[in-house]
């Protein structure tokens, strides 16, 4: 049922080549910024989680509701 339905829209074959060109550009510009991207900021970012006490004192400062 679903085969005769998709082969009846017109040009349906350029669909999987267009999401397959986006795909292929999201990686390669993904790649590109993972090669590029600056040390320091990557060093920071992966820090990050284990060096924030915002939360921890957020967490503290807020009334218990024992």
């Amino acid at each position: 049922m679903y085969k005769n339905v998709l082969q009846s829209i017109e040009n349906i074959q350029v669909w999987p080549v267009i999401s397959f060109v986006i795909f292929f550009l999201f990686f390669l510009c993904l790649l590109w910024w993972v090669f590029t991207a600056d040390r320091d900021y990557i060093e920071k970012m992966k820090g990050l989680p284990a060096e924030d006490n915002t939360i921890n004192k957020t967490a503290s400062n807020r009334p218990s509701h024992e």
